[in-house]
């Protein structure tokens, strides 16, 4: 019978020995790639990939990641090229054409339209040699030492290469071009992450009556009432100043009463977790959710920027935020 699972690890062994090929193959023609880039986003021009079949699938994948992370991109079947769609590709843009072959015809037919109006052409290809090679300005050789199919035929490890280049090169260009999250924010308003970058702390806590909060000196008891009072399945136990001093919650409720304690009797300042984590009300969400991964806790005391109690941030608020 055949081990399928030790089969997957041969083909995906196989896959790895293409990515590690195709890291020690680069070499001056990728920092080439990158400085034309740069220079066709200064003149106000784009990325237009182009490619065939499985180069073009790719290709499409690349040019989104390029657009996500500040590189304007767009993709062109080179086919419909011919019939009208070439006007996407504009003078100053750069084409980045994927071919494994470098010897699909559709492509070779597009590049004379591109060299009429001097545009720059990018090659990414396994054939440094290849007609589509010889006829481009910067070549990224993605050649790889054999294909993870069985039959050596079907594009498996090539196209692995290509899509490494291409998130290579599109992180290369966010960090040349000083990309910032609040940058990847704007672009994304939609998803979590966007959201989680664009929100402030003091956009997602809870504050003022929804924040239980007793002194040191309160027992164990009203410290139960504070958090009753507010919802909460925590408390804040601050000075007199508003300044934060340590956190008891409903975990440390149920832990301690497994080995004798008194609610009634006991001051919160025996049972509470002295030093918690907090966060600044002024910081982005997605600290919050980095903070609530870190440390593995469902509670986040919030400060201002003077260190005195601000609100709190439930995890269990994040689903209505969409952060989650």
């Amino acid at each position: 019978m055949t081990d399928y699972v030790a089969r997957a690890r041969a083909i995906i062994d196989i896959e790895i020995e293409g990515l590690q090929a195709l890291r020690d193959g680069l070499n001056g023609e990728f920092e080439r790639a990158v400085q034309t880039i740069l220079a066709t986003l200064e003149r106000g021009g784009k990325v237009v990939v182009t490619g065939l079949g499985k180069s073009l699938h790719i290709g499409q994948k690349i040019a989104a990641t390029l657009t996500s992370t500040g590189t304007p991109a767009v993709t062109l079947h080179p086919a419909e090229a011919l019939h009208g769609d070439v006007g996407i590709l504009q003078p100053g843009d750069v084409l980045l054409a994927l071919s494994y072959t470098g010897a699909s015809d559709e492509l070779l037919n597009l590049l004379p339209l591109i060299k009429d109006d001097e545009g720059v052409v990018i090659a990414m290809t396994g054939d440094s040699e290849s007609p589509l090679a010889v006829n481009s300005d910067v070549i990224l050789t993605v050649a790889v030492p054999r294909e993870a199919c069985p039959l050596n035929i079907s594009p498996t490890s090539s196209t692995t290469a290509m899509l490494a280049m291409g998130d290579a090169l599109a992180m290369v260009l966010l960090e040349a071009r000083g990309f910032t999250r609040e940058d990847y924010a704007k672009l994304h308003p939609g998803g979590a992450i966007g959201r989680a970058l664009l929100l402030r702390i003091k956009d997602i806590m809870r504050a003022d009556t929804r924040v239980a909060r007793v002194t040191a000196e309160a027992t164990v008891q009203d410290a139960l009432f504070a958090m009753t009072a507010a919802r909460s399945g925590s408390v804040v136990i601050v000075d007199a100043d508003g300044g934060v001093q340590g956190i008891f919650t409903d975990g440390d409720l149920r832990r301690h009463l497994t080995v004798g304690m008194n609610p009634a009797g006991q001051t919160i300042a025996e049972v509470m977790t002295p030093q918690p984590v907090t966060l600044c009300e002024t910081q982005l969400a997605i600290d919050a959710l980095a903070h609530f991964r870190e440390h593995q806790i469902d509670d986040l005391i919030v400060v201002n920027t003077a260190g005195r109690l601000a609100g709190m941030v439930d995890i269990q608020d994040l689903p209505k935020f969409k952060m989650i």
